[in-house]
């Protein structure tokens, strides 16, 4: 059994290459990955990411999301929008498409689990 405190979790913040799916501006993003178990079926940490817009795509993965900063807008393939800010928690369920556009600066913790 284990028991992941957070605060205790010395991580690196690491710099996500974001490949093609920067669609304008410069979005930086950084992952701190506090704990993953049950053969990286589930994944928790701290995400962050500065102004600009990028696509992500949740092929096989579901995502919980606690917004601790700022905020964003989410655009899904489908045409709905979703303004998320600072208390904002949500999930985005497996096979959702999005575009993310975030004006300054978004910071949140997730819960990503692996799906069939």
């Amino acid at each position: 059994m284990t028991f992941t405190l957070f605060r205790d979790t010395a991580v690196p913040r690491v710099q996500k290459d974001t490949g093609n799916a920067t669609l304008s501006g410069d979005p930086v993003q950084h992952a701190e990955l506090k704990f993953a178990g049950h053969n990286d079926t589930i994944k928790s940490g701290i995400w962050d990411c500065t102004a600009g817009a990028f696509r992500a795509d949740y092929d096989g993965i579901t995502e919980f999301c606690h917004v601790l900063e700022g905020g964003a807008t989410i655009t899904t393939d489908t045409g709905e929008t979703y303004e998320v800010a600072q208390g904002d928690a949500f999930v985005m369920a497996a096979g959702l498409r999005t575009t993310w556009t975030v004006p300054h600066y978004i910071k949140k913790h997730f819960v990503i689990c692996a799906v069939d």
